[in-house]
């Protein structure tokens, strides 16, 4: 990434944070809008609370339908409890944890941009 696109990345994903930061009323962390991301993909709020369990499976949704904008992954369809499923297409690149956050951001970036 050059200069000027890392700014532009920056500024987006300053955003997208603003943007979460004003419906929620507090900034969220990676987890958190892996989180909402989930819920999102997942199409419907429980009558109760989540598991940890459940949080960590609307996390790695949340992760399968970023990184499908991209081939690595394909929606599978949904169970019969509701839930989205994906298949790995392509193993994403095993870079740096600073290099897979990037990756992560720059697809939420895509996803909000999309959703508007």
């Amino acid at each position: 990434m050059n200069l000027l696109e890392e700014l532009e990345f920056k500024q987006k994903w300053l955003d997208v944070e603003n943007m979460l930061r004003e419906r929620f009323g507090k900034k969220p962390d990676m987890e958190a809008v892996l989180y909402l991301i989930g819920i999102n993909e997942l199409g419907k709020v429980p009558e109760q609370e989540f598991t940890k369990e459940q949080k960590q499976d609307l996390m790695h949704i949340a992760t399968c339908a970023l990184l499908a904008q991209s081939g690595y992954y394909e929606y599978a369809g949904h169970d019969k409890e509701g839930w989205p499923h994906y298949d790995l297409k392509e193993t994403p690149p095993a870079e740096s944890l600073q290099k897979q956050e990037v990756l992560l951001k720059q697809h939420i970036i895509a996803y909000f941009d999309n959703a508007e």
